[in-house]
């Protein structure tokens, strides 16, 4: 134990020690977060929908109906008629034969790579890929690569200079500390010449991108036969919990068979599945949403390029002002704290060393007042500390 409080006091003195906020009301952009009013701009409910009344009342209502928990795995008696409703449901909405429910997205990512792959074969990864694609590489004993990130050219010298098995390519489709795309088409080029499987995880990108939330890969226009696994989570622009897999028939029969996180793990509740039935179906329906998030990011960028700051180049809601160092990054969010306004500062190791940065993102329900009231902090921070 002594050695585990040295390491914790030395992550204090690097300024990398996290701690965790306690928040008293519903997700939306006023929060009562430790005992204090503040304007939260680091949310993943780009849509508004965390707190919904729709999706509230049918949260409620399948609780009525269903009970509060699943009460075993999928494959025991866990999965229920509003499990499998939102199945079919998420396969319409992707465009694809079937969809697979996780309780997770670090769930799914785990239990795709590993049920797919074994030792022998090949993965290759963006260098900023989420750390569950990471581990998923890892736990699968695959022969794991690292490519430059959104360099296709970097990975074209990988995947002509590996031998071995099966190769997946798998990314973000929208990565998460950085708010850029995928350069999917060159991805999907490269995966067709080598005979490569892609897998894209769409965490950001679906409910937010592309024609009518369809995601990144509906911003891209591509399908099934590009894209054979498409991952997705529940808990972002569609405001809830869990995730997916959706693809073909036989890759979701074979992770029923080989995925090991779906295999062992209680189903998700009911009454969930059934709010994520509404959830979605508000995504689809309410546009507005989406054009509402493109309005706020338009006006934020070109307020904050006026202001000096180095912004990352993103169209998505994840809008990333780089302060270097991680105490550069911690200054600021206290900054930014003490007026009013909630931003977390990101430190490595969830980005590299040398590019901590706040990590601001948008919710379709921020206010004009909300807007001016973070830039306004934003124009008075001070960049002494280096």
């Amino acid at each position: 134990m002594k050695r585990l409080a040295e390491a914790l006091q030395q992550r204090r003195k690097e300024t990398l020690y996290r701690t965790r906020r306690v928040v008293a009301t519903p997700q939306q952009p006023e929060l009562q977060v430790d005992g204090k009013s503040m304007v939260a701009f680091c949310s993943n409910d780009y849509l508004g929908l965390a707190n919904h009344p729709d999706v509230i009342r049918a949260m409620q209502q399948g609780a009525t109906e269903y009970g509060v928990g699943s009460g075993a795995a999928h494959l025991i008696t866990g999965h229920s008629r509003p499990h499998h409703a939102l199945e079919e449901a998420l396969a319409e909405f992707t465009n694809r034969p079937r969809a697979l429910l996780f309780s997770t997205g670090y769930m799914a990512n785990l239990g795709v790579i590993t049920a797919l792959l074994k030792s022998g074969d090949r993965l290759f990864e963006d260098r900023l890929n989420h750390a569950s694609l990471v581990d998923a590489g890892q736990l699968s004993q695959a022969k794991m690569k690292r490519y430059r990130h959104a360099d296709p050219h970097s990975l074209r010298i990988q995947l002509e200079t590996s031998e071995g098995g099966q190769a997946l390519i798998a990314t973000d489709g929208v990565f998460s500390m950085d708010g850029d795309l995928a350069p999917l088409p060159s991805l999907v080029e490269l995966a067709h010449a080598h005979q490569a499987w892609l897998m894209v995880d769409d965490a950001h990108g679906l409910g937010v991108l592309g024609s009518e939330g369809g995601g990144t890969l509906s911003y891209f226009n591509l399908g099934l036969e590009e894209v054979p696994i498409l991952m997705g989570t529940l808990g972002k622009g569609f405001g809830t919990y869990g995730a997916f897999v959706a693809g073909s028939e036989a890759l979701i029969e074979t992770l029923i068979q080989q995925a090991r996180s779906y295999i062992y793990t209680t189903a998700p509740p009911p009454a969930l599945a059934q709010a994520t039935l509404v959830s979605l179906q508000v995504a689809g329906q309410e546009s507005w949403r989406r054009e509402r998030l493109k309005s706020l990011i338009a006006r934020f960028r070109d307020s904050v390029i006026q202001i000096g700051l180095p912004l990352m180049d993103t169209l998505t809601p994840i809008q990333p002002i780089v302060a270097g160092s991680a105490q550069q990054a911690v200054a600021w969010s206290q900054q930014l704290e003490s007026d009013g306004i909630l931003v977390s500062a990101i430190r490595p190791p969830t980005v590299p060393d040398g590019s901590a940065r706040l990590r601001i993102t948008f919710s379709a329900n921020h206010t004009d007042r909300h807007l001016d009231r973070l830039l306004d902090a934003l124009s008075k921070l001070s960049r002494e500390v280096t």
